[in-house]
């Protein structure tokens, strides 16, 4: 990626602006796209909360509604490595238009075609497809967010989106799904969630004017086959690259794999209504969003890594086994349960910085360490469904909440080996390697 991103010498450095976007962090050229970005994903996330009991409803098995989330995000995670390696080959804004053109042309065929014929080979191409869509255009953006703003504030502004993203899947989302599925059914809110889609996508893509999106990002003269085998290759040629791959899909893993099971754990075991759990679920990632900004500025100030490990794997862990031991305690008990969605949303929030941490480990491949994360948050749709759908049988909804939680502490344990760089080797074209101006004076990185 050809991009200045060193603070002591980006333009937007050189020219501090008093607007109120840039002093919370909002980079003032993007605003629209996180707007965007927002409204696609409510839109993607409007069948995050019920999808799963309404497939069953309409007579799939449980494993053919697992298989068919893992497709979903087998798919998925293909498309967030590419959205990476083609914004380096075609530039963000290219990589968010297909992404938006796939979301919109395969859900008509899912809802259209699939659906009413219940063939499901073909909704697992219909389904399974789109799943293409969203990481292009959600995650072509944050490679755009990345390639713009100055390091020294990045935290805050990979914090933004991932209060855009999650503020949508499945916050937002899932509450439009419980006011509109009693109001015109199911089957209505789907078509309902495309409108919502190219809304969110029109306004990003019509409204973002910021040059640097509409042009490739990989070094002059580099060929597209290299620039794609590199995005890849750098899982193993830089550990801890690949390390924090590992702990982006272990990440939101158990989220998607909730997914799948907590709505019927939920309704069926614990009590409450599908309208309940739907608010619920809207409520644990409410409290996700705002904790992404808080955890992207806390990120900033004691250190990416530090805030990872202990606000994101540590607290996962420990909330994820107080969401299962604490609602089977207190059985349909609204609030409690409130309480404890809550707090897993929170400590979720802790990996926030994770996003800022990854393109710094290699400074002179950010692109291709934005593929790496990008496909580490695309593994874990189709990880946390897969897991669920190899061990919820055979070990029940405790034994699947185990294994979330120790994968959650392995991921603490792994951000300790995601350490900055002392030395930067020279960049590529367009590349600054010079440490931020803080660290100059102490001859030293800035901490992770």
């Amino acid at each position: 990626m050809a991009v200045v991103l060193d603070p002591s010498s980006s333009p937007a450095e050189e020219t501090p602006s008093g607007h109120w976007l840039d002093r919370i962090g909002i980079p003032r050229p993007l605003a629209w796209g996180f707007l965007g970005v927002l409204i696609f994903m409510i839109g993607d996330g409007v069948e995050s909360g019920y999808l799963s009991p309404y497939l069953l409803d309409e007579g799939m098995s449980k494993e053919r509604v697992a298989l068919l989330f893992t497709v979903y995000g087998v798919t998925a995670s293909v498309a967030a490595w590419f959205s990476g390696a083609l914004s380096d080959l075609w530039g963000p804004r290219r990589v968010m238009m297909l992404g938006l053109a796939v979301w919109a042309v395969f859900q008509v065929v899912f809802l259209a075609f699939a659906l009413p014929t219940g063939d499901f080979g073909l909704l697992l191409a219909g389904y399974g497809l789109r799943g293409f869509g969203y990481p292009l255009f959600a995650y072509g953006f944050l490679v755009w967010v990345t390639a713009v703003t100055p390091q020294r504030r990045l935290g805050s502004a990979v914090g933004w989106f991932w209060f855009a993203f999650t503020g949508g899947l499945p916050t937002l989302g899932s509450l439009v799904a419980s006011f509109a599925v009693p109001a015109i059914g199911a089957y209505g809110t789907l078509w309902f969630s495309l409108g919502l889609v190219l809304v969110g996508g029109l306004i990003a893509l019509l409204l973002v004017r910021e040059p640097t999106g509409a042009r490739r990002l990989a070094p002059a003269g580099e060929r597209p086959v290299a620039t794609l085998l590199g995005s890849l290759a750098i899982v193993w040629r830089n550990p801890r690259i690949g390390t924090g791959a590992v702990v982006r899909a272990i990440n939101t893993a158990p989220q998607f794999g909730f997914l799948v099971f907590l709505p019927v754990f939920f309704t069926d075991t614990l009590g409450f209504s599908l309208s309940e759990w739907l608010q619920l679920l809207s409520a644990m990632f409410a409290t996700n969003i705002f904790f992404n900004l808080i955890f992207g500025v806390v990120g900033d100030r004691i250190g990416w890594q530090r805030t990872v490990a202990w606000c994101g794997g540590v607290g996962c862990a420990v909330t994820t086994l107080l969401l299962y031991y604490g609602t089977v305690s207190a059985g349909d008990n609204y609030a409690v349960a409130m309480v404890l969605v809550g707090l897993f949303g929170a400590t979720l929030a802790g990996y926030v910085p994770l996003s800022a941490l990854m393109p710094s480990l290699d400074p002179a491949h950010k692109g291709q360490a934005m593929s790496a994360l990008n496909l580490g948050a695309g593994a874990s749709t189709f990880l946390g469904p897969a897991l669920v759908g190899l061990f919820l049988g055979p070990l029940g909804v405790q034994g699947v909440m185990w294994i979330f939680a120790l994968m959650y502490l392995a991921s603490a344990v792994m951000t300790l080996f995601l350490k900055l760089p002392r030395a930067v080797s020279p960049a590529a074209a367009g590349y600054s390697s010079a440490p931020a101006p803080a660290a100059r004076a102490r001859n030293e990185p800035p901490e992770a």
